[in-house]
């Protein structure tokens, strides 16, 4: 069958449902975004689909791992987490780290995402504030979601196929490494300027 031949129907419908909430994200964003410079169209269009993730997909796991386990859960999104969990087990059944991050991911990540596209749109004073404390979360749930399983020796992981390995674990989780990165230091360029503009503003005042 070769290597594409692992794509069977739960997998195929798991990508489908999040290249729907990608396009979702990208639409609303770019709208928010009209007239505005292409950084901040692309910010906008990530933390529209960072915040449809957090609330549509991450909600609804935490809600399921309260209410018994995803294993023994039935729906569309519990068969996408069931997907994910042959990559990595934590998710199919009650993991109190995995929970743990995962309601902070849902109630501070998702509210900040929202409150981050609002100071964007309306140019408020605390964006930046609010960017680099979301990209801040991002980046610590991530690396308490893999480091306590490495330090054990990855008994969770199944890397033994490609789409598991470069597909689930490696891409989907790089995404909210490389993009929070990028507005960290967007973040940085931004208040550095700012810095040097206010200097130059005090000294001519002087």
């Amino acid at each position: 069958m070769g290597a594409w031949g692992e794509l069977g129907a739960a997998a195929g419908g798991s990508l489908l449902l999040c290249a729907a909430l990608l396009g979702a994200g990208c639409a609303l964003g770019l709208s928010l975004g009209r007239g505005r410079g292409a950084a901040d169209r692309g910010a906008l269009a990530w933390l529209c689909y960072d915040a449809l993730v957090h609330f549509a997909l991450e909600g609804p796991f935490v809600y399921l791992s309260f209410t018994g386990n995803i294993a023994e859960s039935d729906g569309l999104i519990a068969s996408l987490w069931k997907e994910y969990g042959k990559a990595d087990a934590r998710w199919l059944n009650f993991d109190p780290t995995i929970v743990s991050l995962e309601i902070l991911t849902v109630v501070l990540d998702g509210f900040l995402a929202l409150v981050l596209i609002y100071a964007i749109v309306k140019e408020k004073y605390y964006r930046h504030f609010i960017q680099i404390t979301l990209c801040v979360c991002e980046l610590y749930g991530g690396w308490m979601t893999f480091f306590p399983d490495w330090l054990m020796g990855s008994p969770n992981l199944n890397t033994s196929s490609w789409l598991y390995f470069w597909v689930y674990l490696v891409f989907f989780n790089s995404v909210w490494v490389l993009i929070p990165g990028l507005l960290l230091w967007q973040s940085w360029v931004e208040l550095k300027k700012m810095y040097h503009k206010g200097n130059s503003l005090g000294k001519k005042s002087q």
